[in-house]
């Protein structure tokens, strides 16, 4: 056992604590003894061991100096870091020996961007009665269908391209086609619409869906939609129950616009069609989609996000988008208080996964769709710690899609180590993509420490 300084141990063989005092009281052994005693313990008798379990009596051992008279003026340290510290400067140098890392690689994460040319989807034009829309397609066409709708301000790029080009999402979309709906006038690089263009009502953009299934030859549908886009998916599948297999509402809306909504959209129209995007506009979009106190969780997707709104979206089609939006009326759903009656049903018949963040301002929408829901067949899911939740949280959202259509039959239960294995491939496939030389920005970097913390004494 290493000695501390200025301090002694307890015999071996004693009950009492293993530290005493330097000052003993009731020793009538005096300072020239005790020297004695010392000098004859460091010296390294042959029976030192044996005297010190025979020996009961505390032994004064003096610290270790370089002249042969004791220090009595040095304690015992009292906290663990003197002692370490004391401990380890008797330790011999050679253990300190410098520790240098090398070849230490770096990745440096892509920066977000939001471009068609980053979209494994290719555009469709689909002519409707109220106008040409576009809808983009990612996926073969023979495989069961997946139709997204956007929200205000987005369109297929800006709110599903992530998403669905997301790691575990690649799984489902070995199974389905996906077919991304825009609003008309809502597409990157839309021209701005006509001055006599009357821009068409919630309930007719939904019967717009009936042109896009006729387009690509789809009889049934599977509905993913985000706010606004939500709510016509909603409508569609209210009228068109047996052409939507599943809905996947997110932030959906069932009621009409509020006092307070409905003014602030007014203005922000209003500032988008003789000023653009100002920043009162730019300030409320970011509410929408991300709630209160974006920045301080994630500051460079709250950039990314501004960026676009600014350089991306069209004003004056938004502002069409958003009057049509704040007119909406009511779903005219309830929840039928006797489950015997399922012809003559007033809710939403098909499986519904209705989804919120945490964070959203759009929380309290999305509890009074679920109360209008029918429980047997419906889902209300909260994320914790987003508001926008396809950007903020992929990861819990892709897995309640992919277990909501495990359960309707859609996709085979796939195990966790078939589930990395797929993580794995789609990651070396990405990074191909992204390095085909193969060649990874690396940087050298040479660290020297003193590995003080990881002597063990």
């Amino acid at each position: 056992m290493p000695v501390s300084l200025g301090g002694s141990y307890q015999s071996l063989t004693g009950s009492e604590d293993v530290y005493r005092s330097t000052t003993v009281s009731g020793n009538n052994t005096n300072v020239l003894d005790s020297v004695k005693k010392a000098l004859h313990f460091v010296s390294g008798s042959p029976n030192k061991d044996e005297r010190l379990i025979t020996n009961r009596q505390p032994i004064i051992v003096a610290s270790r100096t370089d002249s042969v008279k004791p220090n009595i003026n040095r304690k015992m340290p009292t906290s663990g870091v003197a002692e370490e510290a004391a401990l380890l400067g008797t330790m011999p140098s050679d253990s300190m020996d410098d520790i240098e890392l090398k070849n230490i690689q770096l990745q440096f994460p892509s920066t977000r961007s939001m471009s068609r040319d980053d979209s494994s989807a290719h555009e469709e034009t689909v002519e409707t009665d109220r106008g040409p829309i576009t809808v983009a397609v990612q996926g073969l066409k023979s495989k069961p269908a997946i139709i997204t709708y956007h929200d205000l301000g987005l369109n297929y790029i800006s709110s599903f391209q992530a998403f669905f080009n997301y790691i575990d999402m690649r799984v489902l979309m070995e199974n389905f086609c996906v077919y991304h709906v825009n609003a008309p006038g809502q597409e990157e690089g839309a021209p701005t619409l006509p001055e006599d263009y009357v821009y068409p009502t919630m309930d007719e953009m939904a019967h717009q869906l009936e042109f896009v299934l006729s387009h690509f030859g789809l009889k049934q549908f599977i509905g993913f939609g985000v706010g606004a886009g939500a709510n016509i998916l909603a409508r569609y599948a209210i009228r068109n129950p047996n052409k939507v297999a599943a809905l996947c509402l997110i932030n959906c809306v069932s009621t009409t616009a509020g006092w307070i909504e409905w003014g602030y959209q007014k203005l922000n129209a209003r500032y988008l069609r003789s000023r653009g995007m100002t920043q009162g506009v730019l300030d409320y979009l970011m509410w929408h989609h991300f709630g209160r106190n974006t920045e301080e969780r994630n500051h460079d997707l709250v950039q990314v996000y501004k960026s676009y709104f600014e350089r991306n979206v069209n004003p004056t089609n938004l502002a069409l988008f958003i009057d049509s939006y704040i007119r909406r009326t009511d779903l005219n759903i309830q929840r039928d208080t006797e489950l015997g009656k399922t012809k003559e049903s007033h809710t939403l018949n098909m499986p519904v996964l209705n989804i919120t963040g945490a964070l959203s301002p759009h929380i309290d929408d999305t509890v009074t769709l679920n109360g209008r829901l029918d429980p047997r067949n419906s889902s209300w899911m909260k994320i914790s710690d987003c508001g926008m939740v396809l950007e903020e949280q992929p990861a819990k959202v892709s897995e309640a899609f992919r277990l909501f259509l495990q359960g309707e039959g859609y996709v085979a239960p796939l195990s966790p180590v078939k589930m990395a294995q797929f993580r794995k491939a789609s990651l070396e496939e990405l990074l191909k993509s992204k390095f085909p030389n193969g060649q990874w920005p690396t940087s050298m970097i040479h660290i020297t420490e003193n590995p003080i913390s990881a002597v063990v004494c």
